[in-house]
């Protein structure tokens, strides 16, 4: 099985191609140019680089977020419109499962970095290579996210250690170490290299999400919170009606 991933979510553009769990071409860069302008150059670059076209393409992975909401609609759009015109399967990843699948813990934290103290994060349970989803990935705030996780752990497990992963995991380590610190929860952190997306781990998570018969009818964008531009406009009506 060929497979194509598209991974745009953040400010990495990532292109990778697969033979079945075999990579066969990866292309992932952070470049002066906006998403719009990269991705589909990569892709046609991917696509020579490992001497196939989209008609010989059997799935495409894409990241659907949290992340750049611009980016997100960039490459669902891509995606897509390959999958429509071509009618080939396609599988949505989240950002958050995409950075946990790679990291060898049996509890995953994916924590990423969305400013002013707010993070997304979800937290994964890793058996024989399968993530199962502990808690739904969310939009909070630093503190809210650790008390959330805190809870969740101290209520479900006699111990636990939890290897962080994601920027999140390196722009709050002092808050997460001192938030944990009073718990029965042990705090690990991924190494640097971990901590950026991969359209490469993207791919082996969506091609096993295929595989156990997920077979998606549309991917869509994952929204956790509104875009900043929408929550100003909120704000300043609300304003206007007081």
């Amino acid at each position: 099985m060929k497979i194509l991933s598209i991974d745009t979510s953040s400010k990495l553009c990532g292109v990778s191609i697969l033979d079945n769990k075999n990579l066969i071409c990866n292309l992932d860069k952070e470049t002066d140019k906006s998403h719009s302008e990269n991705l589909m150059p990569m892709i046609s670059q991917a696509l020579t680089d490992s001497d196939t076209n989209l008609k010989s393409i059997d799935l495409i992975v894409c990241d659907i977020g949290p992340g750049s909401f611009t980016g997100i609609r960039i490459g669902v759009a891509t995606v897509k419109g390959f999958c429509d015109s071509l009618n080939i399967p396609s599988i949505g990843i989240s950002s958050l499962e995409a950075l946990a699948y790679p990291i060898n813990n049996e509890l995953i934290c994916s924590l990423l970095d969305c400013k002013n103290n707010n993070c997304y994060f979800a937290l994964y349970k890793k058996s024989k290579d399968i993530l199962q989803t502990l808690i739904e990935p969310k939009a909070e705030t630093l503190e809210n996210a650790l008390s959330i996780l805190k809870n969740y752990c101290e209520n479900n497990f006699d111990s636990s250690s939890i290897m962080f992963v994601g920027d999140g995991s390196i722009s709050f380590a002092n808050q997460i170490k001192e938030s944990l610190a009073d718990s029965s929860i042990k705090d690990l952190f991924a190494d640097e290299k971990s901590n950026s997306l991969n359209s490469y781990y993207l791919a082996l998570a969506g091609l096993d999400r295929y595989n156990s018969g997920n077979k998606q009818k549309e991917i869509l964008p994952l929204y956790l919170k509104k875009p900043l531009a929408q929550r100003q406009l909120e704000e300043k009506e609300a304003k206007n009606e007081k």
